[in-house]
């Protein structure tokens, strides 16, 4: 284990491929993996590499909206751990790590976000909304809630 003096943090990507993991030691970034496969066959192993070597004190995912899958995915293990293991789980929005661009819903339906309403809009065209991993936590706005946030696109 790395030095228990400091806090390490991890923050999930998971609503979106690819799949980004960040390891924040006092709130700066220091570490990061991303992966293209699918959250129920890699975030796991991600995972107990991680924890297996630093002294994780909490895990922030993004609870949506995005994909359900790798949403419920995301929180099945993240409650798992938080039990099993004692680290406490938290959520934020999706929008605060892709600069509030539109997220992919289903076809060409899209979550914007427009004060504090989040709702489905139609786009004709692909839109290309990257997520990334802030080098810094510490402003990052984190959820009351650490439920999933399932907004359903009406089709």
């Amino acid at each position: 284990m790395q030095n228990l003096s400091h806090k390490y943090t991890l923050l999930i990507i998971s609503i979106a491929s690819p799949l980004l993991i960040g390891l924040y030691k006092d709130n700066e970034l220091i570490d990061s993996k991303f992966s293209e496969k699918k959250t129920s066959e890699i975030l796991l192993p991600i995972l107990m590499e991680y924890i297996n070597v630093y002294d994780i004190s909490r895990i922030i995912y993004t609870r949506g909206p995005g994909s359900y899958m790798a949403i419920k995915l995301t929180y099945i293990m993240l409650k798992t751990l938080e039990i099993v293991r004692a680290i406490p789980c938290f959520g934020c929005s999706g929008f605060m790590l892709n600069g509030a661009e539109p997220i992919k819903a289903i076809g060409n339906l899209y979550f914007i976000k427009e004060k504090e309403t989040i709702m489905t809009k139609k786009f004709e065209h692909t839109v290309n909304a990257n997520f990334v991993l802030p080098q810094s936590i510490h402003d990052l706005k984190i959820d009351e809630e650490s439920t999933p946030e399932y907004i359903l696109p009406a089709v």
